[in-house]
């Protein structure tokens, strides 16, 4: 069973190391290595992260007390969404996607917009995300792909 939890102060390095291993494990048919290194070189800054999970709305996937997952939101945009490399296909992305998008409804959010890797475009377009745009961002001095994102929420349907 997959329970979610507000975001607990001090959790930062633990997702900073889910985040690492994800994109390492996850996204290889889909970035160079050169990519996947500059997207995630094991060198998060904890202070920032932590100021800005407790920034935004941030959830905390666990199974078993296990940490799986979290995902961000900032004001309709969803900013990170990541799931263990062990847990992939098990529902949790979308146990956070759904709670988070129900929650920007509830705050009178009619859109939320993120920024998808290759890798995570067919997931948000099953969601009923929308490509608005595929773009090139320079991470470390190298062009990742990614696509601008859009889905219209349903406040009715969320909240059902």
């Amino acid at each position: 069973m997959i329970e979610l939890q507000r975001y607990q102060s001090g959790e930062a390095a633990a997702l900073a190391e889910l985040f690492y291993q994800t994109v390492h494990a996850v996204c290889t048919e889909d970035y160079t290595p050169a990519q996947l290194d500059a997207w995630a070189d094991g060198q998060v800054n904890i202070a920032a992260w932590e100021k800005s999970f407790l920034a935004h709305d941030t959830l905390v996937a666990r199974m078993d007390g296990e940490i799986v997952g979290f995902a961000d939101l900032d004001v309709g945009y969803l900013d990170r969404l990541y799931v263990h490399k062990e847990h992939q296909r098990q529902g949790v992305a979308t146990a956070l996607a759904q709670a988070l998008e129900g929650q920007a409804a509830a705050q009178g959010q009619v859109r939320m917009t993120t920024h998808a890797s290759i890798t995570a475009r067919p997931f948000f377009e099953k969601r009923g995300y929308r490509v608005i745009k595929e773009q090139q961002v320079e991470r470390k001095g190298v062009l990742l792909t990614n696509f601008v994102m859009e889905k219209t929420l349903d406040k009715d349907a969320l909240s059902g």
